[in-house]
């Protein structure tokens, strides 16, 4: 089974620590200590917001319509000595891969990477404290308290570099979402663009309850995108975290000077990247020109890896996954 999901990587958020309760001012009265002293208990401290790294997550889409997070203010103090309760905190559940940036001072206040990972976005202020804490000799009914403290309050920036186990990349149409729509039965808008895609479009393979394959389809690179050209960086950024690529390259076209220009491309983004295209993908085998380019292509590009498919007409997508399948569990 396979389904697509919808993507946002990066959202700009409002996160509020809760207020701490106030102090109580209270005096003790039992019937035989006429003169009892303080008795006024704390405030309770606010709750934090927190993020916590999920799994199962694979978009920040949540924040775009819930962008104000706000933990629970603490309880006020009471008489006897009794506490204020704790506010609950606000547990916000992210994909890995999130990075939380302050918007003011742009400073990366932490990155998630793990499931249950969990980052304190904003504390919750402490609760004041009741007028026992102030009794002294000279003044053993203290008619004063602390209010409470408020929460940190914050604008922040979440981004998201994908952790995907494999990205598909390739100049544009190339064919990689009409590829990801042969794999992973999404739905993918295609047509002949500049850009395909505008947004990495992500598709999920269930083999069973333990293996699963997230799929990347990142939008078409071009010559000077690793120097930001075109959707350049706003995209370089998520093939980073792949465990491996599958190159996607059009036989119908000039299938070595893409290799080429990608390869380029990705080595100079980050010098390692491209050790990770471990898989090519030899698309649209249905046109007839392709069988002698591809003949071409082995001659004159060292990989081993080469699946030979048709993504409009499903040809060869079954010896594709299983590739795939097996390099990502075995490797």
């Amino acid at each position: 089974m396979a389904h697509q999901i919808s993507f946002v990587d990066e959202v700009k958020i409002a996160v509020k620590g809760g207020d701490g309760g106030r102090g109580c001012i209270a005096f003790r009265r039992e019937k035989y200590i006429p003169k009892g002293g303080p008795s006024g208990g704390d405030g309770g401290d606010g709750g934090s917001v927190i993020f916590e790294g999920h799994n199962g997550l694979l978009t920040l889409l949540d924040f775009k319509y819930q962008q104000h997070l706000k933990g629970e203010r603490g309880e006020h103090g009471l008489g006897k000595g009794c506490n204020g309760r704790r506010g609950a905190d606000f547990i916000a559940k992210v994909p890995l891969g999130t990075i939380v940036r302050d918007m003011n001072s742009d400073r990366v206040l932490g990155e998630i990477l793990d499931h249950g990972q969990r980052l304190v976005a904003a504390n919750g202020g402490r609760g004041g404290r009741g007028n026992r804490h102030f009794a002294t000799s000279t003044n053993r009914t203290p008619r004063q308290a602390e209010p409470g403290f408020p929460g940190e309050d914050k604008k922040l920036i979440l981004e998201l570099k994908l952790i995907a186990d494999i990205g598909i990349i390739g100049a544009p149409n190339a064919g990689k979402s009409t590829l990801i729509n042969a794999i992973a039965a999404t739905q993918s808008r295609v047509g002949q663009y500049p850009f395909t895609t505008l947004n990495p479009v992500l598709g999920v393979i269930n083999f069973d309850r333990e293996h699963r394959i997230v799929l990347a389809d990142m939008p078409g690179l071009i010559e000077g995108a690793s120097q930001g050209k075109g959707l350049g960086h706003k995209f370089l950024k998520h093939i980073e975290r792949a465990k491996a690529l599958v190159v996607t390259l059009d036989m119908s076209a000039d299938p070595v000077s893409d290799y080429n220009m990608l390869k380029d491309e990705l080595t100079q983004y980050k010098s390692d990247l491209w050790k990770r295209a471990c898989i090519i993908a030899a698309n649209k085998m249905d046109l007839p020109q392709s069988k002698d380019n591809l003949k071409n292509f082995k001659n004159s590009v060292e990989h081993a890896k080469i699946y030979p498919i048709s993504a409009l007409e499903g040809v060869g997508i079954d010896k594709l996954i299983s590739g795939m399948k097996k390099y990502i569990f075995t490797k």
